[in-house]
Formats: C-alpha cells, structure tokens, sequence
C-alpha cells in the first residue's frame, strides 16, 4: 500500500482558455450555410410544334386529338352548264371571182362618161386602191392611155396588162381578152349600138368587189337587170 504523503502533489488541470463569441464572430448554423436553390417552373402545355419551312407538317391524325381525321365538307355544288347547241358549220370565205360585185352607178351623159370614170379612179387611188387592182373599160372612143400603148403595138399592151402594175384600160374590141381585176370602172361612153349591152355584162363579170358604171342610169339598169 502506498502512503499518501509519498503521493506527488496533484497539478491542477490546465483550463483551456474560453474564446469568447464576439472574438470569433457568430456562428454559422449549417442551415444557414446553404444557398437556397431556384425553385423549378411548373411545366405548362406544350405548344404546338411550327412547321419548319421545306418540309411537312404534321398529319392531320397527329393534329386532331385521339389521333381522329377530321372529315372534309361537302363539296361546292357545281355551276350549272348550258348545254351546248349545235356548231354553226364554217362558212368559207367566198374568193374574189365567186364573190357578188357591189354595183355603184354614176349618172353621165356619153361624153362626160369617160371623165366621171377618171374622177372614180382618182377617188379610187387616194382610199387606198392599188393601180394593178382597177381596170377600166370604154363603150366609145378607147382611153387615151390605151390609145397610145397600142400604137407600140398588141405585144406591148398586152405585156403591161399581164404585169399588173398599173391601171389597164381596155374598149369593147379589147375587153374579151383583159383578166378580171378587184375594181372595175365602165364608162358607157358612146360607141357602136349595143355596144353598152355587149360589154356591160362581162364587165360585170371581170369585177371581184366593186363596179362603178358611168353612163345613162335608165339604160344600165336594163342591161343590169337582163343580165343578172
């Protein structure tokens, strides 16, 4: 057993020092250390997906919902037709020869016809008529113009005639001969008896669109009305 007096003296424990809260600064609880986290957004009805451009958007069972097709409206009712009637038959253009001459008649004496059908050629000329278009044919004394040609000859007359370049005059021992042309202008200037009911006629025949006949009016008439 050990004696207490030879015990060594007890050290008094060292008391560690307190440090005082205002020293450190405060506490910091750990829930208090943590950042508060964002709250997440309540998620909302999605919107529809756009189409993008180029390609397809979506099907009409992808659209509707529970995947159901609409069913397409009826139809517009269509627009009443005519019933169509029967097509006119295409009427052919008539050709110069087969076509009617109109007829216009300018009363004058026998010696002033030759002048009205020279006074209808000039008309003629300025409205737009070609020369080789018009022919003209005397009953009586034969066109100046004629009168000359001739004296150089039938060849020459007649080489002029084919041509068609110009007027061609023409009297009842030549007009037989002479082609048909658009105008003809016939002065009933005189001439032979009968010579007016012979040429007038053919005359008539030898124009495509227009004949002019300068002459007494009673008398044409007759001669026109015999030959139509």
């Amino acid at each position: 057993m050990f004696d207490r007096c030879q015990l060594p003296p007890l050290t008094p424990a060292i008391e560690e020092p307190q440090i005082h809260e205002s020293a450190q600064g405060p506490r910091v609880t750990p829930a208090a250390s943590r950042t508060a986290q964002t709250p997440r957004p309540v998620p909302g009805p999605r919107p529809v997906a756009v189409p993008r451009p180029g390609r397809p958007g979506p099907s009409p069972a992808a659209a509707s919902p529970a995947g159901v097709v609409p069913r397409p409206g009826p139809p517009a009712p269509r627009a009443a037709q005519a019933t169509p009637g029967p097509v006119p038959a295409a009427s052919a253009a008539p050709s110069v020869s087969a076509a009617v001459p109109q007829v216009q008649l300018i009363p004058a004496s026998a010696e002033g016809a030759l002048d009205a059908a020279e006074e209808a050629v000039d008309l003629l000329l300025d409205t737009g008529r070609a020369p080789g278009e018009i022919l003209v044919i005397t009953t009586g004394d034969p066109h100046p113009w004629a009168a000359h040609e001739l004296s150089f000859g039938e060849a020459s007359y007649w080489a002029q005639h084919d041509a068609g370049d110009d007027v061609f005059y023409a009297d009842v021992a030549h007009v037989q001969r002479a082609s048909g042309r658009p105008v003809v202008v016939f002065a009933a200037n005189g001439g032979p008896a009968g010579a007016t009911s012979t040429a007038l006629p053919v005359a008539l025949a030898r124009a495509g669109a227009l004949l002019i006949v300068c002459g007494d009016v009673a008398q044409i008439n007759s001669v026109l009305s015999a030959s139509v």
